[in-house]
């Protein structure tokens, strides 16, 4: 019954994914919603918008704010995916999990620490760098690249290659 419940939600969740992106760029200024393009530099601008917005992660917690929240992380999870692969998942099998019950993203290469893009949303809040969500997909990127350049050496260097640019 987990799996199937798992299933389920993350269907539901993905169904709904480019109207609730929608609703959320929507819900910006023209101008910055003009600059979310899904490319890396755009999570510095998001990151610029959601400074402005919240003075602290508190401020991003109640449920007042629960869509524009969920429109955040989706908005971080697909700039992440678009940049380095991978694929929604939605752990409901241990409730201990960190992220049970949250979408994260998985499936980049082999054995990769996920990406959960609610808490990369607050943390940013927290941090106030203006620079934490573009440092982290750097890591990803940079990450990708030397898994790409290991992989890419000898005779299945173009199969590879074609499967990173799929």
């Amino acid at each position: 019954m987990g799996m199937e419940k798992e299933r389920e939600d993350l269907q539901y969740w993905l169904a709904d994914l480019d109207d609730a992106l929608q609703r959320f760029l929507d819900g910006l200024s023209p101008e910055v919603a003009a600059r979310l393009d899904f490319s890396p530099g755009s999570l510095d601008v998001l990151e610029a918008w959601i400074l402005n917005k919240y003075a602290s992660t508190q401020e991003m917690l109640p449920p007042s704010e629960s869509r524009l929240v969920d429109g955040l992380a989706r908005y971080i999870g697909e700039t992440f995916r678009k940049a380095v692969g991978g694929h929604w998942e939605m752990r409901l099998d241990d409730p201990k999990y960190v992220f049970h019950g949250i979408p994260q993203l998985t499936g980049f290469w082999e054995k990769p620490t996920p990406v959960c893009p609610l808490p990369l949303a607050t943390a940013s809040a927290n941090r106030r760098t203006g620079r934490y969500l573009g440092g982290v997909l750097a890591v990803y990127l940079r990450d990708k690249q030397r898994k790409a350049s290991r992989t890419c050496q000898g005779p299945q260097r173009l199969v590879v290659a074609k499967q990173l640019n799929s």
